[in-house]
C-alpha cells in the first residue's frame, strides 16, 4: 500500500534543519532511483534511521511528495511523474550548493562532480542566474596547496576510483617515525581535515582500520582485486578534547614579522605588546617534537621565555643542531 510519508509528530525548528547537501543529495537519489529504503540512505550518510525520516519529512514539507511503499522490494520515492519546481530551493540554497561542489571539483576532478555541477544549474531560473552566481562567488574556497607534493592530485583520482569500485590499495607508508612499510588498503573514505587529506581504509598488515595522511604516501597503485566492504567506523578527527588536557601554557616573545603565522595556533587575546616590533605570547605547547619544530619554525623571531626546562630543552636541541655542522666548511 502506498502512502505520501510524512510524520504526524511535530518536529521542533531546531530538529528539521538538514546539511543542504545531505537534503539535495537524498533529492537526487531519489530522482535517479525509482525506490531506495530508509537503511540503504542511513549507511550511505551515515547516519539513523530516525535522522532518515525526518530529512524525509522535510523533503515533503518543501513540497517534493515522497511516498513510502510497504512490502517486499518496499522503500520510498517521489510520486511517479512529479517534476521538482525549481522554486523549491531558495537563492541561499543555491549559491551554498554551487559554492561546495565548485570547491571539491577543482581539487577532485570527475564526471559525477561535472554532472551534479550540471543538475543544479538546471535548477536555476534564468531571472535568478546573476544573482545566485555573485552569492555563489562571494565566498571562494580553494582546497590545492599553495605548494608541495605532487601526488596529491592523481592520488586523490585514483582513490576515488577504487572507493567507488571497492577495488585494493597497494602503497608504501612511513610512518612519524620513518618507518617505512608496504601496505594493502580496503579504502573506505577520503577525508579532508585541516587543509591535509587522509585515506580511512582497513589495513591487511594490521588488521584494523588506519588513516594514512596522503603526504607518506608512496606508489600508489589500485589492484584489479575486489573487497566486500565491511561497516566501519568513523575516523577519530576532533581530537580537541585531548589536545586541551595535553596542552600547557608557554611564554614567547616573537618579533611581528611572524605574528600571522602564530594566529594559526593561538588567538590575538594571548598576545601583548613588547616595544614597538615585538609580542609576549602565551602559546598553547604540549612536549613533543612536533611543537618543538613549531617553535624552531618561527626562526630567531622567537624566544621561548619559559618555563625553564622547555628554554633548556630548546637549547640543547639548538646545540645539537649546530653541531651537525661544526665540521663543514
Amino acid at each position: 500500500m502506498a502512502a505520501i510519508y510524512h510524520t504526524s509528530e511535530k518536529l521542533p525548528k531546531d530538529r528539521c534543519r538538514m546539511k543542504i547537501d545531505r537534503l539535495v543529495s537524498i533529492i537526487m537519489i531519489l530522482l535517479d532511483k525509482k525506490r531506495i529504503g530508509s537503511q540503504e540512505l542511513a549507511d550511505m550518510f551515515e547516519v539513523s534511521n530516525r535522522t532518515i525520516y525526518r530529512d524525509l519529512d522535510a523533503i515533503n514539507r518543501a513540497g517534493i511528495p515522497v511516498r513510502s511503499i510497504s512490502g517486499v522490494g518496499g522503500g520510498f520515492e517521489i510520486m511517479p511523474g512529479y517534476k521538482i519546481d525549481r522554486k523549491v530551493f531558495s537563492t541561499a540554497d543555491l549559491s551554498a550548493i554551487l559554492m561546495g561542489l565548485s570547491s571539491l571539483s577543482d581539487m577532485i576532478r570527475g564526471d559525477e562532480l561535472v554532472n551534479a555541477l550540471a543538475k543544479v544549474k538546471s535548477f536555476i531560473p534564468a531571472d535568478r542566474a546573476k544573482d545566485i552566481t555573485v552569492k555563489a562567488n562571494q565566498i571562494y574556497i580553494d582546497l590545492r596547496p599553495w605548494m608541495g607534493n605532487r601526488n596529491i592530485q592523481p592520488y586523490l583520482e585514483i582513490i576515488k576510483t577504487a572507493l567507488q569500485e571497492s577495488k585494493l590499495l597497494a602503497f608504501a607508508y612511513t610512518n612519524q617515525s620513518g618507518i617505512r612499510t608496504t601496505r594493502t588498503v580496503e579504502p573506505y573514505q577520503l577525508v579532508l581535515k585541516s587543509s591535509h587529506w587522509y585515506l580511512q581504509g582497513y589495513c591487511q598488515k594490521r588488521n584494523d582500520f588506519r588513516l594514512f595522511k596522503l603526504t607518506r604516501i608512496a606508489n600508489l597503485q589500485m589492484l584489479k582485486e575486489s573487497f566486500t566492504p565491511r561497516e566501519y567506523p568513523k575516523p577519530q578527527l576532533d581530537v580537541s578534547d585531548i589536545l586541551e588536557t595535553l596542552q600547557t601554557q608557554i611564554k614567547i616573545r616573537i618579533h611581528t614579522s611572524v605574528m600571522d603565522r602564530v594566529l594559526d595556533y593561538c588567538s590575538f587575546e594571548h598576545f601583548s605588546p613588547d616595544g614597538d616590533e615585538h609580542y609576549l605570547v602565551d602559546f598553547p605547547f604540549i612536549e613533543n617534537d612536533f611543537y618543538y619544530n613549531i617553535l624552531f619554525g618561527f626562526g630567531n623571531a622567537c624566544e621561548c621565555l619559559g618555563p625553564l626546562h622547555i628554554r633548556t630543552e630548546m637549547k640543547r636541541r639548538i646545540h645539537a643542531i649546530a653541531s651537525l655542522y661544526e665540521n663543514q666548511g
